[in-house]
């Protein structure tokens, strides 16, 4: 059960942040409004919370399970676009956007994969 919750919340959260980069480019003074502003931390701290409780209960805190690492840390990179693409204006906005969906779709391959160097 919480798998699908976690799924969801994961594509959730995407159509959250590809909403709201569009937004930011077409009507910024609508991501003005609080609960825009507030909505998607509440979104990701659930799915964080979400993906802690998958670790526990998939017993993935052994060292075997260097696919959960190699998540984490594009993870992190992922944020960091993200926060980039919210952050910046013109072409320097959609560099991050598409830095940040390529982080995503990383992810999502080793989630699915459980291989972090799935590419090699």
């Amino acid at each position: 059960m919480f798998k699908f919750i976690h799924i969801f919340l994961v594509l959730f959260s995407l159509f959250s942040f590809i909403s709201r980069a569009v937004l930011s480019e077409v009507k910024p003074d609508v991501l003005l409004k609080k609960w825009l502003k507030i909505a998607p931390h509440v979104l990701d701290t659930l799915l964080i919370i979400s993906g802690i409780i998958l670790v526990i209960k998939g017993q993935w805190l052994s060292a075997q399970h260097d696919w959960l690492i190699g998540k984490l840390v594009i993870l992190i990179f992922y944020i960091g676009f993200g926060i980039l693409t919210m952050h910046s204006l013109g072409k320097r906005r959609w560099l991050a956007f598409t830095a940040a969906i390529a982080c995503f779709s990383y992810i999502m391959v080793v989630a699915i994969s459980k291989n972090p160097l799935f590419f090699m």
